[in-house]
């Protein structure tokens, strides 16, 4: 059977936990259009995780777990958390035993629950929030990653987190498969560790920091939001905020990242269930 014959299914995993947000919408934006232009029969089911304890089964070929508020200690002792590492437990023993493997992406919030589950760097407080579009740095496993392939070095992204993960006095990570593949800009005036950026966990698993899903419409319309606009130009003033106006309309900024990022590791999996099937 070939691929175009195949249903791809995938979950994705909703931990906005109630909250209005952008990101789900870009997450299935960017499905409906890969279905499209790809012509593969991928369909997906969205399960809402943190609000309403819904958690996908080990069935899907592909799993997308999204960013969110709050803390990445938010779960710790619930029973959603407990759900959620136990599905990337049998994702993981699945992989080690079939040859038809399933791949799993980790947003923001869901990619700090990651760092803490394989043990990767100190995910921590930031000492103030980061919010707008910032340059991504890819280190030189990045640079071979298939999923960064297209992109420059830098790139640009959608970067919001009052969280990080980091590495401090580089100390070897607990989880010897993990490679840190990008990371934040330098900063030599800030006695500060640089943000990890992205991590590729497993053969099949990888994460980033940042929002591969924004697109420049979306972060429009949080932008021109009067609240919105508010707070941004009270914590980081008029130029920054208008700065990431202008930058809205660089189509080698956030619009080149949302069509590469994503699109990349879908191609990723169907290519592998394609080699699986043969």
């Amino acid at each position: 059977m070939s691929i175009t014959e195949r249903t791809i299914r995938t979950a994705v995993i909703d931990m906005n936990n109630g909250t209005p947000n952008q990101g789900m919408r870009g997450i299935l934006e960017i499905l409906s259009r890969y279905r499209d232009d790809t012509g593969i029969d991928l369909r997906y089911d969205i399960f809402d995780l943190r609000q309403k304890a819904e958690i996908p089964d080990d069935g899907y070929d592909v799993y997308i777990s999204s960013g969110g508020p709050g803390s990445p200690y938010d779960g710790e002792g619930q029973q959603w958390e407990a759900d959620f590492f136990n599905l990337l437990d049998k994702i993981e023993a699945h992989n080690v035993v079939n040859e038809q493997k399933k791949f799993v992406f980790l947003i923001c919030h869901s990619f700090q629950m990651g760092c803490r589950k394989y043990q990767v760097g100190q995910v921590i407080r930031r000492k103030s929030t980061a919010f707008g579009i910032f340059p991504v740095f890819l280190t030189e496993e990045g640079e071979d990653e298939i999923v960064f392939n297209g992109l420059p070095n830098p790139f640009y992204t959608v970067d919001s987190r009052d969280w990080q993960v980091v590495n401090p006095d580089d100390v070897p990570f607990s989880n010897p498969e993990s490679k840190v593949l990008a990371l934040e800009k330098e900063r030599p005036h800030v006695d500060l560790e640089r943000c990890v950026m992205s991590v590729r966990f497993t053969d099949e698993i990888i994460g980033t920091q940042f929002h591969p899903e924004a697109d420049p419409e979306g972060m429009k319309m949080y932008l021109l939001q009067e609240d919105k606009k508010k707070v941004i130009i009270e914590n980081h003033g008029e130029q920054k905020y208008m700065d990431m106006l202008l930058s809205l309309d660089n189509p080698d900024h956030i619009k080149l990242t949302q069509q590469i990022i994503l699109p990349n590791f879908l191609n990723e999996a169907v290519n592998a269930l394609q080699d699986a099937s043969l």
